[in-house]
C-alpha cells in the first residue's frame, strides 16, 4: 500500500508542494499470492488504514492495518520466505489461515527542495513489530529504513523514483541483512482528474539465501471530486522473492 501512496503524491510534482496544513484518510486493500519458489503457495490480504497530515512541507504518516495469511507460515509480507515458520521450531506443509493485526508503521518526511519540475522529499519510517510472530504474520520487532523520493514533471508526465535503506530487527535463530530498496516509474495524466502508472519496485533480500525483490505494478487513479480519489492496481512478480501475482484498490479522502 506504501507504493500506492507513493504513485498518488506522483500525480503531481510533490505532495509536501500540494497545499498546507491537509489531512486525508486511505484505506484499501491488498492482496497477493504466489510460491517463493516453494511448492505450496502464500495468500495475503492487507487492509490498511492510513491517515497523512501535510503542513509547510512536513509529512506524518501512520498507518494500522489488519493483515490475514493463508499458507505454511513461512512467508512474512515485505520479506519473502523464511528460513522457518515464525513462532515455530520445524517446517510444516499444511496450509492455515492465520490474521490480525498487521505491523503499525509511521513514517515522517520533509520536502528538502521543491522547484517548478523537479522536487525531493526525505523519509524516515519505522515498523513496529506489532503483528503476532507465533502466527506468522510479522517478525514480532521493529524495522527502520530512510528513503529520499524525487519527482520530475514534464508536462502531463512525472517520473518518480526512491532510493532507501531498510535496518531489519531479527528474531532468536534468524539472520537478516540490512539492505537497499528502490522504486521508479511514471505516471501519466490523461485527463484532468485521472492518470495511469507504472512502477518497477527492487530490493535486495535480507535473507542471504534467498532471491532478491522484483516486482512490476500497473496502476489507474480517479479523481471523482475535489476531496475524493480512488486507485486500483495490478502487479506482476518477477523474482522468487516476490508474490507471482498481486492487485488491490485504494481510497483516499482530503479534508
Amino acid at each position: 500500500m506504501q507504493k500506492l501512496l507513493l504513485a498518488l503524491t506522483a500525480l503531481t510534482i510533490s505532495a509536501s508542494a500540494i497545499a498546507e496544513d491537509q489531512f486525508s484518510m486511505s484505506t484499501g486493500f491488498d492482496y497477493s499470492t504466489g510460491k517463493y519458489g516453494t511448492a505450496t503457495s502464500t495468500d495475503i490480504l492487507y487492509i490498511p488504514v492510513t491517515g497523512k497530515y501535510e503542513s509547510d512541507g512536513l509529512t506524518l504518516k501512520l498507518t494500522v492495518p489488519y493483515i490475514s495469511v493463508t499458507g505454511t507460515g513461512n512467508v512474512i509480507r515485505g520479506i519473502g520466505p523464511m528460513p522457518m515458520p515464525m513462532g515455530n521450531t520445524t517446517s510444516s506443509t499444511t496450509s492455515t489461515t492465520k490474521s490480525g493485526l498487521g505491523d503499525v508503521t509511521a513514517s515522517a518526511g520533509y520536502n528538502v527542495y521543491s522547484g517548478d519540475t523537479l522536487a525531493f522529499d526525505l523519509f524516515g519510517n519505522v515498523k513496529f513489530g506489532t503483528a503476532d510472530a507465533n502466527k506468522g504474520l510479522g517478525t514480532g520487532l521493529n524495522d527502520y529504513s530512510a528513503q529520499l523520493d524525487g519527482y520530475y514533471s514534464l508536462n502531463s508526465t512525472t517520473l518518480f523514483a526512491t532510493a532507501g535503506y531498510k535496518i531489519y530487527g531479527a528474531p532468536a535463530g534468524v539472520s537478516l541483512n540490512n539492505v537497499p530498496y528502490g522504486t521508479i516509474g511514471a505516471s501519466q495524466k490523461i485527463s484532468s482528474g485521472s492518470s495511469i502508472g507504472v512502477m518497477l519496485d527492487m530490493a535486495q533480500s535480507p535473507i542471504s539465501t534467498a532471491a532478491d525483490q522484483r516486482e512490476v505494478t500497473v496502476y489507474i487513479s480517479q479523481k471523482f471530486t475535489p476531496h475524493i480519489k480512488v486507485q486500483v492496481n495490478a502487479m506482476k512478480g518477477l523474482s522468487n522473492g516476490s508474490p507471482d501475482f498481486g492487485g488491490g484498490a485504494m481510497i483516499t479522502g482530503i479534508f
